[in-house]
């Protein structure tokens, strides 16, 4: 981004600068918008599958600030040469059929040849302006919660080598499908100030970008890890690993403390990069109870309290 024009607007909430999910610019004293886009090759051989993982990501980093999606447009590369017409209406399909399950109104896109396929979405939402979550707004004595269990980039890896059975593979994808909902309710609320989504720098990159965005430390504790299934750590240990793990690990390394006590695969598990993952958010504990409750009204997948923020430290993230 560097060298860039830049124009300076008072109603840009959220620009780049802090490597927030989505942009935030407000409209009026009411409304903001959330803007955003991501799209990604295949992950999963059935192409509706597919288009919904991908759609579920995308729409994803609406919820994360706090926003509900109202328009979605297809971004969308193929090799024509390679893919039939009814292999790419599967994919448009799963992504359609994801957009109206979030409510959401599939508005048109853009579509143009490429030597694998690309697929994903760009996402417009709403927001209260005095309700957006975003990396910056966390504060010492917030508790992190997790709304999703981790592991996704360990089973795809192990669903490639032909390592994972069919009901994990099932369990993984069905979890990448699944949209975050709940940020939404929390946003209309106002609940919460500070989080994220866990995709692709995994939870120790997300937790660690927010921790420096908001100037404070985190502390983890890898016991309270949800993790997919038990087979997650196993794959780990066997070198089941995909390369984005590994690297994000490395680029985290510099600022976290890990507990002697903390297994090498669980450090990897941290690091490991997610695809359409959860919620991480900061709720102040005051507000405990209530978040919870609406949370839970929401049935996300998991709730798990996994550590919580502290004053800045000479480490961003402490993992006992």
């Amino acid at each position: 981004m560097r060298g860039l024009t830049q124009i300076h607007d008072p109603n840009l909430l959220v620009g780049s600068a802090t490597s927030d999910d989505a942009a935030v610019y407000r409209l009026d004293d009411q409304r903001a918008l959330v803007q955003t886009l991501d799209f990604f090759t295949p992950i999963v051989d059935d192409p509706y599958l597919y288009g919904q993982i991908a759609a579920a990501n995308s729409l994803s980093d609406v919820y994360a600030m706090g926003g509900r999606p109202i328009t979605a447009m297809n971004i969308v590369g193929v090799p024509t040469d390679i893919l039939s017409p009814e292999v790419i209406n599967a994919i448009l399909r799963g992504g359609a059929d994801k957009i109206a399950e979030a409510g959401c109104v599939l508005a048109g896109g853009h579509t143009v040849k490429n030597p694998e396929p690309l697929y994903g979405l760009s996402v417009t939402g709403l927001v209260h302006p005095d309700h957006v979550i975003s990396n910056a707004g966390a504060k010492p004595g917030d508790l992190l919660y997790l709304t999703k269990p981790i592991g996704t980039g360990i089973i795809s890896t192990a669903i490639k080598r032909s390592l994972a059975s069919d009901a994990l593979a099932d369990l993984a994808t069905q979890l990448m499908a699944t949209l975050n909902t709940p940020g939404a309710a929390i946003g209309e609320q106002g609940f919460v100030r500070a989080g994220t989504d866990v995709t692709g720098f995994g939870l120790l990159g997300h937790l660690t970008s927010m921790c420096r965005e908001s100037k404070v430390s985190a502390k983890l504790d890898h016991t309270l890890l949800p993790v997919i299934d038990p087979q997650v750590i196993a794959f780990i240990d066997g070198g089941c690993i995909p390369g984005g793990t590994r690297a994000n690990l490395r680029a985290a390394e510099p600022t976290t403390t890990f507990a002697d006590s903390v297994p090498e695969a669980y450090r990897l598990l941290l690091a490991d990069a997610q695809t359409s993952g959860g919620l991480l958010l900061c709720v102040p504990p005051d507000k405990k109870d209530a978040v919870l409750a609406l949370l839970k009204s929401e049935s996300p997948p998991c709730l798990v309290h996994i550590g919580e923020i502290t004053a800045q430290t000479n480490s961003l993230v402490e993992v006992s």
